[in-house]
């Protein structure tokens, strides 16, 4: 019988091992893989479909992306906060958790807060936002509901929370994002219900 040369063993042992690894790496693609870590740690995490449609980014401030309209990137936006934003179906931003808050080179506090908004398919603009603010411009706590209708202008409609001052309201606008009625309680337990005109000027007032 007729002995392979050591050259044959090694081409047959180079195509056997081959061939077991493409089979091991096909299988692995095929295969969803499930993963256990104790920590990790990373500057930003995409999650995508199946078919590679984003849904949502978790991020450092870095790497926050631009506004991202069916899976295109627009100019970013001075974004200075890190978080998660959330994308529908087709790959458009429609909301996110944000958060932030530093202090500049002369000691003010800037971009302080953070906020929680979801946006109405096809409007501009998010429909409802809970936001927190306090910094050296704006100091405030609440919930904001906006004008989201298809035509709608993105103006505030609704208010409920409370400033800085101690004063809790709830706040309806028009559909110009104009004050026509605001219910009101300061710290020190004074209340009123006023009615405003289009111009902001209180035509009546309700106090006990």
């Amino acid at each position: 019988m007729k002995i392979p040369s050591n050259k044959r063993l090694l081409e047959a042992y180079a195509g056997a091992v081959t061939a077991v690894l493409a089979l091991i790496v096909g299988m692995a693609a095929l295969t969803p893989q499930k993963q256990t870590f104790d920590e990790i740690t990373v500057h930003r995490i995409n999650i995508v479909e199946p078919g590679g449609t984003l849904r949502m980014v978790i991020s450092d401030h870095a790497k926050l992306p631009g506004v991202i309209v069916k899976g295109e990137e627009r100019p970013s936006l001075d974004r200075p906060q890190a978080g998660m934003l959330f994308y529908n179906d087709e790959g458009s931003e429609n909301g996110g958790l944000v958060f932030g808050g530093h202090k500049n080179a002369t000691g003010e506090i800037i971009d302080s807060g953070g906020s929680l908004s979801f946006d109405k398919y096809g409007a501009s603009g998010e429909m409802m936002q809970l936001a927190g603010v306090s910094d050296s411009t704006d100091q405030f706590a609440g919930l904001k509901i906006r004008d989201s209708s298809l035509t709608g202008s993105g103006n505030k409609r609704v208010w409920v929370g409370h400033t800085d001052d101690g004063t809790a309201s709830v706040a309806l606008m028009d559909a110009k994002g104009r004050k026509r009625i605001v219910m009101a309680v300061k710290a020190d337990g004074t209340s009123n219900i006023d009615f405003l005109d289009a111009s902001g000027k209180v035509i009546r007032e309700l106090v006990p």
